[in-house]
């Protein structure tokens, strides 16, 4: 399994610059993740290059820069805000004595930290394994020995085979297990899908206040706080609005920059929930700078699984951190676009209740409009 920062673990963080606009924000964004994970940032090694070194990703200057960083801050720990290959990884391993991670494995460790239902277990699982198997060289010594000695000797498996072939044996487990409990949730998702409810999904950036947001509105007490990725598990709920009656809404797994391969096919269960609403509530952090990149991330996310078809509503959250006054914004075809909440204060609140019920009583009409023509048609088939 990926080696996870200890609580408490002081890190260094390294950020090298290779002519990216948002450089401050990506920054900011890794010094969060680092702190999710439990680190400590003693230091930070910034750099500008025109590519990765091949070896090192940084460069032998900037790896010496690193060295001097560690000792000063007395830290066991370099983290990368970039994707190390695996013979990276091991070189500056062995030229900075001590551990270094990159992005994809910190993110895969904030993800082992916050799953807690046995579907997330997995799915955080699933996707390290798949990691890990691209670096099963880490750590042996043995590597090119045939086992060998009493009670050892067999066909000549190398360790290393051995080590691949266990592995892959679990993953193909891990994937059983996950697409039955994806036959499962798709059962119970086409019984809901088979009445006139209205089927909502929030979704957006990590830590933009989805969890906050379903709390607001629905009271269910779910877990939200001012970390990065503070949900994983989908949590779905009931929600009685005036003038239009019950919805289901559910809360979604946050996305962030770069989000590995790994952990969206693992997840690809999970983000059903999102593929099949009718709605995506698309909850954007509008006090944060990054907030147009923020989205075009989301945005991308959503077409890797296929639910970029799904009709959208931006909710533009956190409008008390920016003076901005709530109200309701409609596209050139009139359909509700976008709707200015905070879901802290309660702001904008009702606004949101009412475009929702809008598109209940759409769908409700659509749905006796459709029942309308089949009887028509059959009555129509009666008399022919």
């Amino acid at each position: 399994m990926i080696e996870r920062p200890a609580a408490g673990e002081r890190a260094v963080i390294v950020q090298l610059d290779f002519g990216q606009p948002d450089l401050e924000d990506q920054l900011e964004e890794v010094r969060l993740l680092a702190e999710s994970a439990g680190g400590i940032v003693v230091a930070e090694v910034y750099g500008r290059r025109q590519s990765p070194d091949p070896k090192t990703y940084a460069g032998k200057g900037k790896v010496d820069e690193i060295g001097a960083m560690l000792a000063a801050g007395d830290a066991d720990l370099v983290i990368f805000n970039h994707d190390l290959s695996p013979a990276q990884q091991r070189n500056l391993e062995r030229a900075l004595k001590c551990r270094v991670i990159d992005r994809t494995s910190l993110i895969l460790d904030i993800f082992a930290l916050r799953a807690s239902s046995a579907e997330g277990k997995l799915q955080v699982e699933l996707a390290q394994l798949e990691h890990l198997s691209t670096r099963l060289v880490r750590g042996w010594t043995h590597l090119e020995r045939q086992r060998g000695g009493i009670g050892m000797r067999g066909p000549g498996e190398k360790q290393l085979e051995t080590d691949r072939r266990l592995l892959g044996n679990r993953v193909k487990l891990l994937k059983d297990r996950l697409a039955k409990l994806t036959r499962q949730r798709g059962v119970q998702r086409k019984a809901r899908m088979r009445g006139d409810v209205l089927s909502v999904s929030l979704v957006g950036y990590t830590n933009a206040g989805k969890s906050t947001l379903f709390n607001a509105l629905t009271h269910a007490g779910v877990y939200a706080a001012d970390q990065l990725f503070a949900t994983l598990d989908t949590t779905s709920r009931k929600l009685w609005i005036a003038g239009a009656g019950n919805i289901v809404i559910s809360d979604t797994v946050g996305f962030i920059r770069d989000l590995p391969h790994s952990l969206v096919d693992a997840f690809h269960a999970t983000l059903e929930a999102a593929t099949d609403a009718d709605v995506l509530l698309h909850v954007v952090d509008s006090a944060s700078h990054a907030r147009d990149e923020q989205m075009s991330e989301v945005n991308k996310v959503l077409a890797e699984i296929g639910a970029d078809r799904v009709r959208q509503v931006v909710v533009w959250n956190k409008i008390d951190l920016t003076e901005a006054s709530p109200g309701v914004e409609a596209d050139e075809y009139g359909n509700i676009a976008r709707v200015r909440v905070s879901a802290r204060s309660g702001e904008g609140l009702d606004l949101l209740r009412e475009s929702l019920a809008e598109y209940a009583r759409a769908k409700a009409e659509a749905r006796q409009k459709a029942l309308d023509q089949a009887e028509r048609e059959a009555q129509n088939d009666y008399i022919n």
